[in-house]
């Protein structure tokens, strides 16, 4: 077998060895772009056994497609530093070269379900899972002789301030409804129910330090191993440590507690919004004027601060219910194989448009449990609207 080098070193060998020399002088953009651990730098030997090998994508003008492919698929050796050239590809389930011959434009379109240029609108931002981003900006580009390429990827680079700021909020906001939970748990006796909202709250604490560290998160297989590549880490990631570790309601309430805390100051480093508190208090349902005893943050604060923080009136107006990948857990099957993010898009435009179909948002509690009084949660709005027309076209 051959010796395991990481995907991202065996593709630009493999395009300056090999493919450079068969494109020749025509016109084009040379990289290694799209699904699998290798874009991320994330490869190890158990990759090779499927859908692993040399790769790259050719990005040439319309009129250069087709012969182009036709010559690489000509000219390619059967194995590169002893891997196969061809190999399975689940696309067209076919044994061959996984090297894509296409413009620019059509790879986009393909990938991505559209062509972000010359920019993208608020609802195709909300609506492109971070994994997808990921695989657009993430690998490695060899060559590219017109700039487009790189000017795509600095465009997808990081959300706009104002979808940055909202994401945040929809962020804190899942981190505000879990705040007491522990202490509810606690009193019901509830140890596996206490264990569940602290691991969910831990794996919201790392998607928010993701969008504080303007990074975008893989799907779950490599989140851990890219939250170890944050600043983040170092501070928080041994506070998610003990949470995973507490043994019992008290000590699981205060590491959670020294979790918020740390969350809340990097808030404040990021100079988003006016500084806010961030020491506990206790909890304020925010409903009644009713408090709870038990400690807790008041996260709410930062969902409101980064809402004022807004300059995009829709945005600010509309319930912080996220972007795709706050709604749902993106698995590879949505990314991958279903028009979800699509529909979705057209949903997110249909409800941030100049005439938005659906009414102002109402003043968030803390404790946005479904008890009576509580804010009514728009998620069910969401899913009864799938299957709606097209997206809007992107210019």
């Amino acid at each position: 077998m051959a010796e395991f080098v990481p995907g991202l070193e065996l593709a630009r060998s493999f395009y300056q060895d090999i493919l450079a020399d068969i494109v020749g002088v025509v016109p084009h953009a040379a990289a290694a772009l799209g699904e699998g651990s290798e874009i991320l730098g994330f490869d190890t030997e158990r990759s090779t056994d499927h859908s692993w090998g040399p790769r790259a994508q050719i990005f040439v003008d319309a009129d250069a497609v087709d012969s182009l492919r036709a010559r690489i698929d000509a000219r390619l050796p059967d194995t590169f530093r002893g891997w196969p050239v061809r190999f399975y590809r689940w696309q067209t389930d076919k044994v061959e070269p996984h090297v894509e011959v296409a413009t620019l434009h059509d790879w986009l379109q393909g990938h991505l379900g559209l062509d972000p240029r010359p920019s993208m609108s608020t609802s195709a931002w909300l609506a492109m899972p971070q994994q997808l981003l990921l695989e657009v900006t993430g690998g490695l580009v060899f060559r590219d002789d017109t700039g487009e390429l790189t000017t795509v990827r600095e465009l997808l680079g990081w959300y706009p301030d104002d979808v940055w700021l909202w994401m945040m909020a929809a962020q804190w906001y899942r981190l505000t409804g879990n705040e007491s939970f522990i202490g509810r748990t606690a009193e019901l006796g509830d140890d596996l129910g206490s264990r569940v909202v602290a691991t969910r709250v831990a794996h919201d604490a790392m998607r928010l330090c993701f969008l504080q560290e303007r990074r975008y998160a893989p799907y779950a297989k490599w989140l851990g191993a890219a939250f170890g590549q944050l600043g983040a880490a170092t501070e928080v990631g041994p506070m998610i440590h003990d949470v995973f570790a507490a043994a019992d309601f008290a000590h699981r309430e205060h590491t959670l507690l020294l979790l918020y805390e740390a969350l809340a100051r990097r808030h404040n480093v990021l100079g988003v919004t006016p500084p806010l508190t961030t020491t506990a208090g206790q909890f304020e349902v925010g409903i009644n004027d009713a408090v709870r005893p038990f400690r807790a943050l008041n996260a709410n604060r930062f969902v409101q601060a980064c809402l004022e923080s807004l300059a995009d009136e829709a945005l600010r107006r509309y319930p912080v219910v996220g972007s795709i990948d706050q709604l749902t857990e993106p698995t590879d099957a949505l990314i991958h194989f279903t028009d979800w993010p699509q529909q979705l898009r057209a949903i997110y435009h249909r409800r941030l448009g100049p005439k938005p179909d659906m009414p102002d948002r109402r003043p968030l509690s803390n404790e946005a449990t479904g008890e009576p009084d509580a804010p009514t949660d728009t998620h069910e709005t969401i899913y009864a609207d799938v299957g709606i027309g097209e997206p809007e076209q992107q210019s």
